[in-house]
């Protein structure tokens, strides 16, 4: 590294009396020498940018003494700032001497003489800055007085002019051309994680302009999506679904983004996902259509790879109530039809969907879940014979809206007389959407007849949990086998202990023989923490059942870390 660096020393001083050269004559010769070595030089440049911003200003300013020299050059050059690549990367090894709090006068000084060299780039666009300093001198005012004042006042004229050019109207005169909107993006680029020039960075993504063609640089939205995404700038909403809007390959990449978070080796809580997903502004931008069908096939891509893994599951329905939050208070009436959506959707299904168990009283909850088995069992057996569709295209519908599926449970554990078979086709359907019709009638009846044998344990009123293993089907942790549809057992088994005065008793004992390898632990955890986060929302927890959930949940937690 010293020696690369000592190499970048002698190559600085080289350029640098190549530069004096070039100053100091226009003639035809020197032009061409010019042009003769630009690649090299551009070469030179990315060499000193990749060296710079490995270093903060005052060691870059220890390092390479003449780098300001260097730089003001060929700021001063025209046929070096005539090519884009050599602009640009100019612009980079300029805001890698930026100290971003300035706690002295010589770095204040140093970042105004920055800010000079970077309004003499963007001068085309207004002014001569030569001029201007001039003008400035006379009066009697020092750089440092007024580069400042003067960027921020570039930036918010540029602003005001964009935001005139984007007004519709008869008497608007468009004042700047598209050309030099895209030259004006194209500049910004590396421009953009500075906080003077986040006003325009906003003005550019809200800008359209009046033709079919996009008038913003390609890179100029990799740039603010890479910041926005790594947190070193701050956009409004506004601007940032602009960008998703305009660039489809941010939105992907920041949904991408979100999923590294919420799948990671490290399973989140609810909360957390709740947390991160409304972080990632991807719930309030999807409440233009667009946007949202692109983050609900990635979803769907997520859950078809992981062959419906529980977290991208629980993920899902968390991004889909955020959803459905922000899309409330956007407007009461909706801007689009909900078909819009979910296309595929039969519109009295999607519907009675949207009625979340939470809008409803407690005692009314049976009716809409015998409604839903009903419209869903028909589209199922419809698209079972010979519909473009497929029966998982049902259950991708059922699974946004989970929560039908938890109540259905508690309302079989709830039920005194034969459970309901419209409430055993949705669960065994929720749990095992690729069963043929046959095997999910063997579901029912298993799923019925435990039921039933849990009745009649938690009447006799002492349970014991080998008792519930032999009631449920669920062996011990030696024997690998496990009954039909081992994840909606464990979740009526979990729902008994936790909601029955006799279950929780015994739920420890319970639990720590279901949880019997990692996979197993995690899954409880899962079905806990949906547990709580539904009673939560229902507004229908009991002391002595939440403190025993959250008891469990840590003890499980600390098992898996």
């Amino acid at each position: 590294m010293a020696q690369e660096s000592g190499d970048l020393v002698s190559d600085c001083q080289f350029w640098l009396q190549k530069l004096s050269g070039w100053d100091q004559a226009s003639t035809l010769e020197t032009q061409q020498d010019t042009c003769l070595h630009l690649p090299r030089f551009q070469e030179f440049l990315r060499q000193m940018y990749e060296a710079l911003k490995e270093m903060d200003p005052d060691t870059i300013m220890e390092r390479f003494p003449t780098v300001r020299q260097l730089l003001a050059k060929t700021c001063q050059n025209p046929f070096i700032l005539a090519y884009d690549e050599s602009q640009k990367i100019v612009i980079w090894c300029l805001c890698c001497l930026i100290n971003k709090e300035p706690q002295s006068t010589a770095e204040s000084r140093l970042n105004s003489w920055v800010q000079g060299l970077l309004l003499h780039i963007l001068s085309p666009f207004r002014f001569d800055v030569k001029e201007v300093g001039l003008f400035t001198q006379c009066l009697g005012y020092d750089p440092v007085d007024y580069y400042p004042g003067l960027l921020k006042n570039m930036v918010l004229s540029l602003v005001s002019e964009l935001r005139e050019n984007h007004l519709n109207g008869f008497n608007t005169q468009r004042r700047m051309a598209p050309e030099q909107v895209t030259s004006l993006s194209r500049i910004c680029v590396p421009l953009v994680t500075l906080p003077d020039f986040e006003p325009l960075v906003e003005a550019l993504l809200t800008y359209h302009g009046h033709g079919p063609q996009e008038v913003l640089w390609p890179q100029f939205f990799e740039a603010v999506s890479e910041a926005f995404l790594l947190k070193k700038m701050s956009l409004p909403a506004s601007a940032v679904i602009s960008l998703w809007l305009r660039h489809l390959p941010s939105l992907e990449k920041a949904t991408l983004h979100l999923f590294e978070k919420l799948f990671s080796r490290e399973r989140n809580c609810l909360r957390r996902i709740e947390c991160l997903i409304k972080d990632s502004l991807l719930p309030q931008a999807a409440c233009h259509p667009a946007v949202f069908r692109i983050v609900d096939e990635m979803f769907r891509c997520a859950l078809l790879e992981t062959d419906g893994a529980p977290e991208v599951l629980a993920a899902l329905q968390v991004f889909t109530r955020c959803f459905l939050e922000a899309l409330e208070k956007e407007n009461k009436q909706l801007k689009f039809a909900f078909k819009a959506y979910l296309p595929y959707a039969p519109p009295p299904l999607a519907t009675v969907l949207l009625q979340l168990p939470a809008d409803l009283p407690q005692g009314c909850w049976l009716q809409p879940l015998q409604h839903i088995s009903q419209l869903l069992r028909e589209a199922v057996e419809a698209q079972a014979h010979g519909s473009h569709q497929g029966p998982l295209e049902s259950w991708f519908l059922l699974a946004h809206f989970g929560g039908w599926a938890d109540m259905a449970a508690e309302q079989l554990l709830r039920s005194e007389a034969d459970p309901p078979a419209a409430l055993l086709w949705l669960l065994a359907f929720y749990y095992s959407p690729r069963e043929g019709g046959p095997q999910r009638a063997r579901t029912m009846v298993q799923v019925g007849a435990m039921l039933h044998r849990l009745r009649q344990l938690s009447a006799r009123g002492r349970l014991l949990a080998r008792d519930l293993q032999a009631a449920t089907g669920e062996r011990s942790p030696a024997d690998p086998s496990t009954p039909a549809c081992g994840p909606l057992v464990r979740r009526l088994l979990l729902g008994f202990l936790l909601g029955t005065p006799e279950g929780r008793t015994i739920a420890r004992e319970a639990v720590a023989s279901m949880a019997h390898t990692q996979d197993r632990t995690r899954e409880v955890i899962g079905v806990l923490d949906q547990t709580l986060s539904r009673w939560g929302r229902l507004g229908v927890e009991a002391p002595s059942a939440g403190a025993l959930t959250r008891a469990l949940l840590e003890e499980l937690r600390a098992q898996v870390q």
